[in-house]
Order: C-alpha cells, then sequence, then structure tokens
C-alpha cells in the first residue's frame, strides 16, 4: 500500500479577484502533490473557497447582489485561476456547500461536549477586513482610528457571543509544539506563534449575532459561526468528517497545510486547539509563506500593480510562470515579483541552460546517432562524474522538498544543467564523430540520460514542457516516476525528431 500525503492550500476568501500572490501559493502546493505522486505516494490534495463572514456580507449588499450569488461569481474566478495554473488538485472546496455545513455543525457539537464552549458576552476591537479580534496592546493609533497589525481598521464590538475555552489550552498546545517540532514553519513564524501562546491566551470568541451570512450554530441559529471556526473545518470536510470511515479519512492527519504568514495564528493556534478538543489529530505541519511584492511595492488595486496570473501564463507561458514562482521567491520568505527578473529566468536558465542543453544533444543524437538511443559505451572519469551528480537529484530533492524549499531544490537540478552544458562543450562530440565514433555516442549516451533525470525531477515545476522534453528523449509515459530511473531505457530506442522546449522571449519595442 502506498503512503498517504494530504497538501493544502489556504482557503482563499472570496473578497475580490484572484492574484499572482494566491497563485503562488496555488503553484507551490501543486508542486508539492506532484512531487509526492512521483514519489510513490497516494496524494490528496484540496483547494478552495472561504465564502461567508461580515465582510463577505458587507461587499455582497454594495454591490447589491444576495450574498450567495455574489460569492458563486468570485469562487468561480479562483477555480479558473487554479484550472490555469495547471494545478493538479484532488478537489475544490466551497464552505458555502451543504456538506461543509454538516462538518462545522459536527465540530462545534464535538467541542461542546467537550466542555470547550459557553455563551457569554464580547466586548472587543474587531477588524472586519481580517474577520479577527486583537487586542488593546497590539493595536496602533493612526489619525482615522485605531488600527491591527495589519492595518486594518477596528472597531469596538459589544454582543452576545459564545466562546471557545482557547485560555485552557496553552499548555496543552506548548507541549504540543514542543513534542512536534515540525509543525510550525517556518522558524520565523515559529518564533512568533511561540511568543503569542506563551504571553498568555484569552478565550475565543466563536460566534456573531451582527450578521446573518454564516453557518447557523447548533441550537441557537441567532448566532452564526465566527468565520475562522468556519473555514478551517474545510481541511476535514473534504475528507467525509465526521464519517471517519470514509474512504478519504485515511489522508488525515493533513501532512502540510501551505497558508499566509498573515493566516498563521488562525492555523497554528486556534485550528489545532479545535481539533484535539474535538479528539481529532491535529495537522502534521503548517508553513507559513511571506508576501508578494510587485516590482518593490505592495500589490494594491488603487496602485492597479494587482497582477493577473491567467494573463501572466497567456503571454508567458504557463511553465516559465511557475518556474519563475518557483525559482525566483524562496518559499517562506517576502519575495518580490519582477517582470524583467521573470524574463531573465526564461531567457538564461530555460532557453539558454536546460533548453541549449536539450537542443544540442537531441539533435546530435538525431543526425548522428539515426535518431536511435546510443549504448552505453565504456565510463570515463568526467562521465562518471556527471552521472553521479545527476544520480544524487531525487534525494536532493526529497531532502530539501520535504521542508518546502522548492527554490534549493531548484538549485541542485540546475548544478546538473550547467555541468551538463561544461560536459557538453569539453566533450565536443560534434569534433569526435570524426575522431571517434563510438565515444561520441558514449558522450551522447551520457547527456541523454542525465537530461533524463532533469527532466523527470523537474515534472512538478513545469508538467508540460518536461512531458515533451521526455517524448523527444523516449521515455514512456508510464515510465516517468523517481523509481523508474533505476532501470535505463534500452539502446536503440527510437527518438522523436527534436524540437525547441523554451524559445527565447523577446519584449516587444513601441
Amino acid at each position: 500500500m502506498k503512503p498517504t500525503f494530504y497538501v493544502t492550500t489556504p482557503i482563499y476568501y472570496v473578497n475580490g479577484a484572484p492574484h499572482v500572490g494566491h497563485a503562488y501559493t496555488t503553484i507551490a502546493a501543486d508542486v508539492m502533490a506532484r512531487w509526492k505522486r512521483l514519489d510513490g505516494y497516494d496524494v490528496f490534495f484540496l483547494t478552495g473557497t472561504d465564502e461567508h463572514g461580515q465582510k463577505v456580507e458587507k461587499a455582497a449588499a454594495d454591490a447589491g447582489m444576495p450574498p450567495q450569488l455574489f460569492v458563486d461569481g468570485i469562487s468561480a474566478q479562483f477555480q479558473a485561476m487554479t484550472a490555469r495554473m495547471g494545478s493538479s488538485n484532488d478537489a475544490f472546496i466551497r464552505t458555502t456547500e451543504e456538506r461543509h455545513k454538516v462538518t462545522c455543525s459536527a465540530l462545534w457539537e464535538r467541542v461542546a461536549e467537550a466542555g470547550d464552549i459557553y455563551l457569554g458576552g464580547y466586548e472587543g476591537w474587531y477588524a472586519i477586513r481580517d474577520e479577527a479580534f486583537y487586542g488593546a496592546d497590539e493595536l496602533v493609533d493612526s489619525p482615522g482610528g485605531k488600527l491591527a497589525p495589519t492595518g486594518a481598521p477596528v472597531e469596538w464590538v459589544t454582543e452576545p457571543s459564545y466562546f471557545f475555552r482557547l485560555a485552557a489550552w496553552q499548555e496543552r498546545l506548548l507541549a504540543f509544539y514542543e513534542a512536534n517540532p515540525d509543525f510550525l514553519a517556518p522558524s520565523s513564524t515559529r518564533n512568533e506563534v511561540l511568543s503569542f501562546v506563551r504571553g498568555g491566551l484569552t478565550d475565543l470568541s466563536i460566534s456573531r449575532t451582527s450578521f446573518t451570512w454564516g453557518i447557523p450554530v447548533p441550537g441557537d441559529p441567532a448566532h452564526v459561526m465566527y468565520v475562522w471556526f468556519d473555514a478551517l473545518t474545510n481541511y476535514i470536510t473534504a475528507l467525509g468528517y465526521p464519517a471517519k470511515d470514509a474512504d478519504l479519512w485515511r489522508f488525515w492527519p493533513a501532512d502540510l497545510h501551505l497558508v499566509g504568514k498573515e493566516i498563521a495564528r488562525f492555523h497554528m493556534v486556534f485550528w489545532p486547539a479545535f481539533l484535539m478538543s474535538a479528539g481529532i489529530a491535529p495537522p502534521r505541519r503548517v508553513f507559513a509563506n511571506g508576501w508578494l511584492t510587485i516590482e518593490g511595492e505592495k500589490m494594491s488595486k488603487s496602485v492597479g500593480n494587482v497582477i493577473d496570473p491567467m494573463a501572466l501564463a497567456d503571454e508567458l507561458g504557463l511553465d516559465a510562470v511557475r518556474f519563475y514562482l518557483m525559482r525566483e521567491v524562496p518559499f517562506g520568505n517576502d519575495g518580490n515579483y519582477s517582470r524583467r527578473a521573470l524574463i531573465g529566468r526564461m531567457n538564461t536558465e530555460l532557453a539558454n541552460d536546460l533548453g541549449n542543453l536539450a537542443q544540442r544533444s537531441l539533435s546530435l543524437l538525431a543526425k548522428n546517432c539515426d535518431g536511435k538511443l546510443p549504448p552505453v559505451g565504456p565510463t570515463t572519469e568526467d562521465d562518471a562524474a556527471l552521472r553521479a551528480m545527476a544520480a544524487a537529484l531525487p534525494d536532493a530533492l526529497r531532502a530539501r522538498l520535504d521542508r518546502q524549499a522548492i527554490g534549493d531544490g531548484i538549485e541542485e537540478v540546475w548544478k546538473v544543467i550547467r555541468a551538463g552544458n561544461s560536459y557538453i562543450d569539453k566533450q565536443a562530440p560534434w569534433a569526435l564523430r570524426k575522431t571517434d565514433i563510438d565515444r561520441m555516442g558514449s558522450v551522447l549516451r551520457v547527456l541523454a540520460d542525465v537530461l533524463r533525470v532533469a527532466a523527470t525531477v523537474l515534472q512538478p515545476v513545469m508538467p508540460d514542457s518536461m512531458a515533451a522534453m521526455l517524448d523527444q528523449l523516449g521515455v514512456p509515459p508510464d515510465r516517468r516516476l523517481l523509481a523508474d530511473l533505476a532501470t535505463a531505457l534500452p539502446d536503440g530506442t527510437v527518438l522523436p525528431a527534436p524540437q525547441g522546449v523554451f524559445p527565447r522571449h523577446v519584449e516587444a519595442t513601441a
């Protein structure tokens, strides 16, 4: 039986159209899912939209639309973005689905049965934009009033509310973090969360009565659930909870939640506490990525610098965009999108480095070896060194992707590609054709085998381009897993006519 792996994106909030920041996290989750499938895992990959809350109710009213109609339109945009980014998600969940309401009610009842929910009255600072409560010590004074740490305006809220006994979970959460050091990542976020919990937790308001666009509290429909109690629960709704005999429940606990750092607290503090209260194991790891700026500036509709990832993929090619985002921005840190850097990566690393190596090697094979894979000949020291670098790639990427260091993993591949370009220049198979045709064949076979490894491990990042390259290398579609690299392709394998995979991009001039 295959080992399981469950990865999720954040549950995207439907307060606007998807942008390149959403695409970035979706692509990262997709890379993780594809990598694990490549490595022989049974994978479940979930993404979706978070559609309840006061902010959505207000936005729908401002648009003159019923809330359901409003969220239907925006969720459809996220589904289109997910598909256009080449995402291999197994499911797309919406928090307005009936099955999700059933799951939320079941979780609420389990937590209530555990004695962790009580009815009280709430007074405190609430940010509608963040759908979050903040302590007075977290607020910043501004000319327009008090602001949350995120810059969102806050208002004083007084209303009856159900509370979750979060304060009672402080020591149990700290013990959980200590026993599971990989749960909080990266280290910068881990330190912030530990400091927050050690600073003392207060009970959490988990219902509202001032609006109605939400899931009713079981037994008290005057209250709707706090949007984060609702939203977080999506990760178990998709697996069939509360029916723990559901086929998909085998994927719980989740192996990896990918989230933005602005929602790390909800996933790293509230979510494990809710789950443990209900007798459910917490996820194994939550990884918070940073923010993406655009040409060095914060993304903003008012500035007009919001990047549409679908338009970008249409213009420059999906795999080039996927490669750039995973290569350029160290996952977990803040990063910057730059068109110049994207085109630079396309032309330097994709067209010049990988594309040129593949095109030169495949063209020489087509011209000098009758378009067939030559036999492995006597191995020289240079041959052995390059083969060893390539053979080490699966383990090297496995170690890096297990800690979500996707860019570092790509760099390991590029070390091999750069070495391959040095090798072909040094061996000069075009010259060997005149002096030692057997050695020429051996050199080209080394290059073909090394390219096969590189293209195989790069499939999660650039699935379409690497499929095309593996086609040209004569690798059958059913022999493209990591485990298949242990078996060499047969001598004489017929290779299709070579075609360039990565054309250079030239910017249009005015």
